[in-house]
């Protein structure tokens, strides 16, 4: 069974920077997107930043500007570069994976943000 691996997460300063990575726990094939979600304590689950592998972005508008989100397809591997943290973005942040053939999503198990001071 294939697992997402996370791992990036942790406590920073407000204004401080963050970069989570995560990478399947074996080789997948047909992967399209990939991305990054994340739910705050009594919030439902929203997303963050998603990167088809044609390398098109899409970001929350929370995080435009702040937020940075890569692949290395060669290691279907997932990044986000987060800069400029502010507490709203305490959250788990959790990876997603989505193939093809056959159409399937994954998802991590999570990762806690901590944005304090």
């Amino acid at each position: 069974q294939v697992q997402l691996v996370e791992s990036g997460g942790g406590l920073v300063q407000p204004g401080g920077s963050l970069r989570l990575s995560c990478a399947p726990s074996r080789s997948i094939f047909s992967i399209n997107a990939m991305g990054w979600y994340r739910q705050a304590p009594g919030k439902q689950r929203e997303l963050v930043a998603t990167i088809t592998s044609g390398a098109s972005t899409n970001y929350a508008d929370s995080v435009k500007g702040r937020f940075t989100i890569s692949r290395d397809n060669a290691k279907n591997t997932v990044y986000l570069q987060m800069n400029s943290l502010k507490p709203d973005d305490t959250a788990v942040y959790y990876c997603y994976l989505g193939t093809t053939m056959p159409p399937r999503a994954y998802w991590g198990q999570g990762t806690q943000v901590t944005v304090s001071s």
